[in-house]
């Protein structure tokens, strides 16, 4: 298996997480978001995986992107270490709680999205903090709110799931954004527990070989 990524991309951030939960080996390709214009536009990166975006997940012959998808069929594959709760109803929850942030939070404030408003909307290093501040906070004030029903010592309960999986690497952005987090007591607890874990210090990004 290979794991194409950039190593602060939250998305493969993601991903590391899982295969690390499942203690499975894979070859880490670095795919630079910023030098040489960006390696994720090369040409044969692009033939890898249109959308010009990490992670581009290789498993034998069979590639895919997106992390929601690609951690979805290593769950399947290797249901040892289930990311998902067995109850329908239960995991319908913490797939609610990922899509949170993997689809409200997380495309907003991405490289690509932050890039635009500047270079192509002309806004100012303080307004692009702005605009990430203001969409993560929106969306940990809502996370926030769900967790005081469904949290134990993780999102869902007391086992670590899809949900802290995607909330895990979407702090680690809010603190590199300076995002006050003491509004968000359950999300910032919960995340400093996940980060005792292993397959968590394994996949942090400055734990990565391109970390620089």
């Amino acid at each position: 298996m290979k794991l194409y990524g950039y190593w602060r991309s939250s998305a493969a951030y993601r991903v590391r997480i899982v295969l690390h939960l499942k203690k499975l080996a894979f070859e880490s390709i670095p795919v630079h978001l910023v030098k040489n214009g960006g390696e994720q536009h090369s040409e044969d990166y692009v033939e890898l995986n249109p959308t010009h975006l990490v992670p581009s997940f290789v498993d034998g012959q069979f590639v895919l992107n997106q992390s929601l998808a690609i951690m979805d069929y290593l769950d399947e594959k290797y249901p040892e270490n289930a990311i998902y709760p067995k109850n329908l109803e239960d995991k319908m929850h913490v797939k609610a709680l990922a899509y949170d942030v993997a689809c409200e939070i997380h495309p907003v404030n991405n490289l690509r999205v932050q890039q635009y408003l500047v270079k192509q909307l002309g806004v100012s290093e303080e307004q692009k903090l702005g605009w990430s501040h203001h969409w993560m906070s929106l969306g940990f004030t809502a996370i926030e709110k769900k967790l005081a029903k469904t949290s134990g010592l993780y999102c869902f309960g007391d086992n670590i799931t899809l949900a802290d999986i995607c909330l895990v690497p979407q702090v680690y952005n809010a603190l590199r954004f300076n995002l006050d987090m003491k509004p968000f007591p359950l999300i910032t607890a919960i995340v400093e527990r996940c980060n005792q874990h292993p397959a968590f210090i394994d996949a942090l990004p400055e734990n990565q070989a391109d970390a620089n």
